[in-house]
């Protein structure tokens, strides 16, 4: 009976996260030098409102940009750009940009951590890597560093301009990025967690390149890559977890770290949602 209800429950949240999925027509942003490029929008929340369209905008790394794609971020008026990757990343593969974006490098921790990280999983083999990658979820110490400045260009974004977010994958920081954003607009976390979880849909064909380069150069195993180019939703519930058990809850880290208070929860809410 467990087994059955366990199926039961594991079929319901791939429907959900398949319906994300269905959206990606109008979601999805198909550029030449980006993956994982899509918009927020859409999204329901508790109180009768959705996230608007075509005003945020999430991604992985930006650095190979065609001017075709550059013609098409300004046809969507995004001239705002906010960088999760550490100095490093984002030195070595710097965004290409259209003249005159407001860029900002948010890069707490991120140097750091990736270099420990990669020495984790050289050193763990078969299905270990999930615990190296729930135990950076877990580690929240950089977040509101990391976050903060992303909150202040939302709350002082122009009316007629959009802003797109990213790290390297376009799934791990700025997947948390995303849940934290969409958690203080009222999204219910189903949706936040079905939105994360598309990151392996919109990623699929760059992650089994990506597996191949980590096995071979940095002599990782096989399954060790695949948990890390993947999300799962256990890694995301972790951040969740060590927010909640710090804080007591979502809510008072978004007052107390990010320094959202009910004033600017009010501003974020009533540029960035619309009534149904």
């Amino acid at each position: 009976m467990k087994k059955q209800i366990a199926f039961f429950i594991g079929s319901c949240i791939a429907l959900t996260a398949n319906a994300q999925i269905a959206d990606s027509v109008k979601r999805k942003v198909s550029l030449q030098g980006a993956v994982n490029f899509r918009d927020i929008g859409g999204y329901n929340t508790t109180d009768g409102h959705h996230v608007k369209w075509g005003l945020i905008y999430r991604s992985a790394d930006m650095s190979k940009l065609t001017d075709t794609d550059l013609a098409e971020l300004a046809k969507r008026n995004i001239a705002y750009d906010v960088d999760f990757r550490g100095k490093q990343e984002a030195a070595q593969a710097p965004d290409r940009l259209n003249p005159n974006t407001d860029y900002i490098l948010c890069p707490a921790g991120s140097d750091d951590v990736n270099q420990s990280m990669i020495k984790s999983l050289a050193t763990v083999h078969g299905q270990q890597g999930d615990s190296v990658i729930t135990a950076y979820y877990k580690n929240i110490t950089y977040l509101a560093d990391r976050y903060k400045p992303f909150f202040e260009k939302l709350l002082a974004l122009p009316e007629n301009k959009s802003l797109v977010y990213h790290c390297t994958a376009g799934k791990d920081r700025t997947g948390i990025g995303t849940a934290l954003l969409l958690y203080s607009l009222g999204v219910p976390y189903q949706t936040i967690v079905n939105d994360y979880l598309a990151s392996n849909y919109y990623r699929a064909a760059e992650n089994e390149k990506s597996i191949k380069g980590m096995v071979q150069f940095l002599h990782i195993d096989e399954p060790v890559a695949r948990d890390v180019l993947s999300v799962k939703k256990g890694y995301l519930d972790a951040t969740f977890a060590a927010i909640n058990q710090q804080y007591g809850s979502v809510n008072a880290y978004l007052t107390t770290a990010i320094g959202l208070d009910d004033a600017k929860i009010k501003l974020l809410r009533n540029k960035f949602l619309a009534k149904n």
